[in-house]
C-alpha cells in the first residue's frame, strides 16, 4: 500500500535523527552527480535528505508550503536507479537526481490537479511526454509542487501562488511576501533547495515571473521544443513546459531531459530539427564578449530598484566585452489582444483535457458549476469569471479568435523584429519587480514582467538573477529568436559568471524598514 504524503513526511523526520543527513541547499546537478559517482552517497540517501528538507522546510519551520503532494514511490525509485548505477553505470546527468513537477502535468502514481479541489482526485494512468523524459533519463520524480489555481486563469483578482486544493505558497526569501505564478511551489521549492532542480509551466511569465522573484534561473522554450502532452492546458499557440534552477548550468542539464519530440503536440514538427545533442556544451563564461544586446528601456521607469539594477546589469555585460544597445520594442499591445486567443483556446483545451481523462466535472461547463456548488472552500477569497468568460466563447475556427491570434502575433513578431534591425544576439528586459506582501482579499499587485513578447510569439525567454532590492530578488529576462536557447544559456551564464547575483533564501518573516537603507531582510547579506 502506498505510503500517505503524511507518513512519509513523519518516517522523514524520525530516519534524519538516526543517521547524518546529507547537506543538499544549493547542491547543483554535476556536484551530486560527481557525488553519486564517487559513492559518498547513493540516490536513496540524496532523496532521503531532500524528504527531510521538505518536512523540516515546507511542512515545519517557515512552512513554505510549496510541495502539495509527496510521491510516495520516490524511495523505491532511488533503490532501482542505485542498484542500476552499479550494475551499468549512470543514464546521464540527472541519473539518480530529484526533481519536483508543477502540480499540472501528468505523473502516474500521483494526483494532477492544477490545484482545483473539482480534479483533487484525479490520478493520472499514463505519464506526461515530459515526465516520461524525465525518467527515461534516471530522474527521480520527488513530488507536485503547487500553483497559482488553474495556472492562473480563473480570475482577475487571483492571488498568485494559492490555491483552493494546495493553499497558499509562501516566497522564501520573505514569507509574507508572494513568490508569484503560476509556478509558484516549484520556484519556492528550488530556490528553498527542497530538489535539485523543478519544471514549471508557461503560458505567459508563469516560469519567469515566479523565477524572477524566487531568485531563480528559468527558461520559457521555444513553443513546441517541449512536448505539452500531459499538461493541464490553457494556450496551445504559447503553453509550454520548462525548467527551473538555481543555475544556468542545472536548467541546461535539466532541458536535455525534456525536449524531445512529440508526434501528438502540434507544435513540435517544427521544432524537431532544432533538438540540441547537450545544451550544457554551449555554456562559456565569456560568453558576453563581442556579442550585441539590446536593452528594451521603454520597458524601464516603473520602479527605482529594478531600473537600478538594470543599470549595473548593463554594466557588468559592458565589462564582460558586450555592446549594449537600446531598442523599443513596442508598448506590449500584443498581451491585450492575446487575452482574447487565451480565453478561446483555454476552453477548447480544458475541455479536450477533461474529456480525454473522462474526468467529472467532464467539461469547463461542468466545472463552473462544480465550483459555483462548492464556492465556500473554491471560492473565499476570488471568484471565476475568466472561466465564465471562457466558456461564453465559440470554437476556435471563430473569425474573432483567428482575427486576435493574427494580430497579437504581427505585434509580437513586430517587436522582436528589432534583433534583426539591430544585429542583435538578445535582448533584456526586467523579470520582476520587488515581491508584494501577498493578500488574499485585494490579490496581485506587483510591477509586471518582461515576458509577454516571447510568450505570444512563442519564442525563448530565459530569467537569471541580476540582484535584489532590500533581499528580495530581481531577475533580468534575455529574449531570443524562435530556438535561440543555446544562445539564450550561454549569454545568462556569461552574466552569471560576471555578476554571482544570486543569493540563498533565509525565510525571513517580513520585511520591516527602520530606515531607507536598512531594514530585516538585509540579514541575509
Amino acid at each position: 500500500m502506498a505510503r500517505s504524503t503524511a507518513g512519509l513526511a513523519r518516517e522523514c523526520i524520525a530516519a534524519a535523527a538516526e543517521r547524518r543527513v546529507i547537506d543538499v541547499v544549493e547542491l547543483g546537478v554535476a556536484d551530486a552527480q560527481r557525488a553519486l559517482d564517487r559513492r559518498e552517497y547513493s540516490s536513496r540517501e540524496l532523496t532521503q535528505a531532500y524528504l527531510e528538507r521538505i518536512a523540516a522546510i515546507d511542512r515545519n519551520g517557515p512552512t513554505l508550503n510549496s510541495v502539495i503532494e509527496l510521491n510516495a514511490a520516490a524511495l523505491d525509485d532511488a533503490d532501482r536507479l542505485d542498484a542500476e548505477r552499479t550494475r551499468t553505470g549512470a543514464r546521464g546527468p540527472l541519473h539518480g537526481i530529484p526533481v519536483l513537477l508543477k502540480d499540472n502535468i501528468d505523473a502516474v502514481g500521483m494526483v494532477n490537479s492544477a490545484g482545483s479541489l473539482a480534479l483533487a482526485h484525479h490520478r493520472p494512468t499514463h505519464d506526461a511526454f515530459v515526465a516520461t523524459r524525465l525518467r527515461d533519463a534516471g530522474a527521480i520524480i520527488l513530488g507536485k509542487t503547487n500553483l497559482s489555481e488553474w495556472a492562473n486563469f480563473r480570475s482577475r483578482r487571483s492571488t498568485s501562488g494559492w490555491s483552493s486544493r494546495g493553499g497558499r505558497t509562501k516566497n522564501p526569501y520573505v514569507l509574507d511576501r508572494n513568490p508569484s505564478g503560476s509556478s509558484s511551489g516549484t520556484a519556492a521549492a528550488i530556490a528553498a533547495s527542497l530538489a535539485t532542480v523543478g519544471v514549471g509551466t508557461e503560458t505567459n511569465g508563469s516560469i519567469i515571473s515566479p523565477a524572477g522573484l524566487c531568485g531563480l534561473v528559468g527558461l520559457k522554450p521555444t513553443v513546441g521544443l517541449v512536448s505539452r502532452s500531459g499538461i493541464i492546458p490553457i494556450s496551445i499557440s504559447q503553453d509550454t513546459a520548462g525548467p527551473m534552477g538555481r543555475t544556468v548550468a542545472d536548467v541546461a542539464a535539466l532541458l536535455n531531459a525534456l525536449v524531445g519530440f512529440d508526434r501528438t503536440d502540434p507544435a513540435a514538427a517544427a521544432a524537431r530539427h532544432h533538438i540540441d545533442a547537450d545544451y550544457r556544451t554551449h555554456l562559456d563564461a565569456h560568453a558576453l564578449d563581442g556579442k550585441r544586446i539590446g536593452i528594451a528601456r521603454p520597458s524601464l521607469g516603473l520602479n527605482a530598484a529594478v531600473d537600478t539594477a538594470m543599470e549595473r546589469a548593463v554594466a557588468a555585460m559592458t565589462a564582460a566585452g558586450a555592446t549594449v544597445v537600446d531598442i523599443d520594442i513596442g508598448d506590449g499591445s500584443w498581451n491585450r489582444v492575446a487575452f482574447d486567443v487565451l480565453l478561446y483556446e483555454f476552453k477548447d483545451g480544458i475541455n479536450a483535457y477533461l474529456a480525454r481523462n473522462a474526468l467529472v466535472p467532464g467539461s469547463l461547463a461542468a466545472l463552473i458549476e462544480w465550483n459555483a456548488r462548492h464556492r465556500d472552500a473554491v471560492m473565499p477569497w476570488f471568484g471565476q469569471e475568466l472561466l465564465e468568460r471562457a466558456q461564453a466563447k465559440g470554437p476556435l475556427t471563430d473569425r474573432e479568435y483567428l482575427d486576435a491570434r493574427a494580430k497579437s502575433l504581427a505585434l509580437a513578431r513586430a517587436g522582436l523584429a528589432k534583433l534583426d534591425e539591430h544585429r542583435l544576439d538578445a535582448f533584456v528586459q526586467a523579470s520582476n519587480g520587488p515581491a508584494w506582501v501577498t493578500d488574499l482579499l485585494l490579490g496581485d499587485y506587483g510591477v509586471g514582467v518582461g515576458a509577454g513578447i516571447a510568450a505570444v510569439a512563442g519564442t525563448p525567454s530565459l530569467t537569471v538573477p541580476m540582484g535584489d532590492s532590500h533581499g528580495l530578488p530581481l531577475g533580468m529576462t534575455f529574449i531570443g529568436r524562435a530556438f535561440a536557447e543555446p544562445m539564450l544559456l550561454a549569454l545568462a551564464h556569461g552574466f552569471e559568471c560576471a555578476t554571482r547575483a544570486r543569493r540563498p533564501p533565509q525565510f525571513i518573516p517580513s520585511l520591516v524598514l527602520d530606515s531607507p537603507t536598512r531594514g530585516t531582510a538585509d540579514a541575509h547579506r
